[in-house]
């Protein structure tokens, strides 16, 4: 129970767990519709996820719950393997939860917190930026009061516009109203609980102006009961497939978290432990399984949201649970009454920060991954939202690889007058030294890449043949592969039958190791800085 927080509530707890919980109510329910799940799931998750976090998470202002990006993902993976089967759809859930909640725990024990690095921040901004426009669109049937159809925006948009003459315009008026007091309220700050109060102005509207009868749907009874904890009953091949998808899952939520817990500790200048995080976030799913919720992270809005109404400690989320544990034993039946339009402009609100089209223009300033984020935006657009992010992180990784494939070797000098060396191409004051030639790959060295390199470094040789010495500085390359070690042995071989002398410089330690051990001369190795190992050449070459 070390975990547990030591001090009791500040006010400034309190207050932002009241704030907060006005917020997470309405935010449940909505990405509940989004995974197409009962209203219930999101509740429970929300219940799993603060207490979760607030016993063993280590951010003081995370508010672990159902987060936009989770719901569409859970969306696609059920929707692909169960079809229109509603009861096989919540087992698969069920099973999708508590594997990512396994992988999140499995994680932890192995500390690897840095897991969100295989997701560049080009891939998470594109897919952010098209699954929001895809959760837009796919709250449009609510707000606009027609049946969705379609199981891709595409064919949503096209059905939607087919049938133009269904629109029902006092949904149409609820919601677009809904819409401009939310985004009212956000100019007015984070301390209005904007969704709450658009949520009980629709639910007074719904009972007081009797919307239902003038055809405006309302969300239903919202059923909390707590299911007996069951294992999911699921066929082999549907757990092996639900372990693909955990994959994707957990990389999707531990990125999103990280991201949230990380800016903000670096905002306030307090310490995280990603790994503590990977614990709390994994028994935070597990939880949610049990209890058949949907998968939970830490998201950015509401994380924000808890940090700008005054959060001290993880206090404010136990307050926040607190206020909704009352909420829900006590004024569910009142939430059944909240309009379908007003919920839809709660998502639409809720994921209008991914839509800033402004995170883009530093690629295209810095003319560095406009493909790889475009890709990322088209990809979830026109695959949805699980092949598309999954093929984005497979462009970012072949990028990756192809500019580390293409690597090029530079010729180093010296400055003038001074000890450093640097690409000769780079200023006029650098000079060669005489009798040496001195290469370095501009990136690490690997299987995908040497046979190129060598090629680079052996056409530089064959211009410079009267140099009697090579110096390879090698202080990209951490470590060796065996492709790498043999390379270099058939290159020593090749100068030494030359009578020429190839000197492996700035080794790490790794490298260093596996060169002594592969039998590389030991007069050819060396640690040294360059300037040292010119020296070093100079005192082994013939007089």
């Amino acid at each position: 129970m070390s975990f547990l927080i030591r001090r009791g509530p500040s006010w400034q707890d309190v207050l932002a767990g009241l704030s907060v919980a006005g917020l997470l109510l309405p935010e449940a329910v909505a990405y509940a519709g989004i995974g197409n799940m009962p209203p219930q799931a999101g509740v429970l998750a929300l219940f799993a996820g603060l207490l979760s976090y607030a016993l063993l998470g280590s951010s003081r202002f995370a508010i672990v719950s159902a987060t936009s990006s989770s719901a569409a993902v859970l969306l696609a993976a059920t929707g692909s393997m169960a079809g229109l089967n509603t009861l096989m759809r919540l087992e698969l859930a069920a099973g999708l939860v508590l594997l990512t909640g396994l992988l999140f725990m499995l994680g932890a024990l192995a500390k690897v917190g840095a897991v969100s690095a295989f997701i560049s921040k080009p891939v998470l901004r594109g897919f952010a930026f098209g699954l929001a426009l895809i959760i837009i669109v796919k709250q449009l049937p609510r707000m606009l009061g027609v049946p969705a159809h379609g199981h891709d925006a595409q064919a949503l948009l096209t059905n939607l516009w087919a049938s133009q003459a269904q629109w029902h315009g006092a949904s149409m008026l609820l919601g677009g109203l809904a819409l401009l007091a939310l985004f009212l309220f956000s100019r007015l700050g984070q301390r209005w609980p904007g969704a709450l109060l658009v949520m009980l102005a629709g639910i007074a509207a719904q009972h007081h102006l009797q919307l239902a009868d003038r055809g405006v749907a309302a969300v239903g009874v919202i059923e909390l009961h707590l299911n007996q904890p069951a294992w999911p009953s699921l066929q082999r091949e549907q757990w092996l497939r639900l372990g693909e998808l955990a994959v994707a899952m957990v990389l999707i939520l531990y990125a999103e978290s990280y991201g949230a817990i990380r800016s903000l500790a670096i905002k306030h200048g307090d310490e995280i432990q990603p790994n503590r995080d990977l614990l709390a976030l994994g028994v935070a799913n597990v939880l949610s399984s049990i209890v058949h919720g949907m998968p939970v992270g830490a998201g950015y809005s509401a994380s924000v949201a808890n940090e700008s109404a005054g959060a001290q400690s993880r206090w404010a989320g136990l307050v926040a649970l607190t206020v909704l544990l009352v909420v829900a034993l006590s004024l569910l039946p009142v939430v059944a009454y909240m309009p379908e339009p007003v919920l839809g402009a709660i998502v639409i609100h809720a994921v209008t920060n991914m839509l800033d089209p402004r995170v883009f223009s530093p690629y295209f300033v810095w003319q560095r991954d406009r493909l790889v984020a475009m890709l990322a935006v088209a990809g979830v657009l026109w695959l949805g939202v699980l092949d598309g992010l999954l093929a984005s992180i497979g462009i970012s990784l072949f990028m990756t690889l192809r500019g580390l494939a293409q690597a090029h070797v530079a010729v180093l000098g010296r400055l003038e007058n001074g000890h450093d060396f640097i690409d000769v191409k780079l200023s006029p004051l650098v000079r060669q030294e005489e009798g040496l030639l001195i290469v370095r790959p501009e990136a690490p060295m690997f299987f995908g890449n040497v046979e190129s390199l060598m090629a680079q470094i052996r056409a530089e040789w064959r211009r410079c043949p009267a140099a009697p010495c090579l110096i390879l500085s090698l202080e990209e390359s951490p470590d060796l592969d065996g492709s790498c070690v043999e390379a270099l042995k058939d290159l020593q071989a090749d100068l030494a039958r030359a009578g020429q002398l190839l000197m492996v410089a700035r080794l790490k330690s790794r490298a260093y190791v596996v060169l002594q051990r592969a039998g590389l001369p030991f007069r050819t190795l060396t640690m040294l800085s360059i300037d040292d190992a010119v020296k070093l050449a100079r005192a082994q070459m013939p007089a």
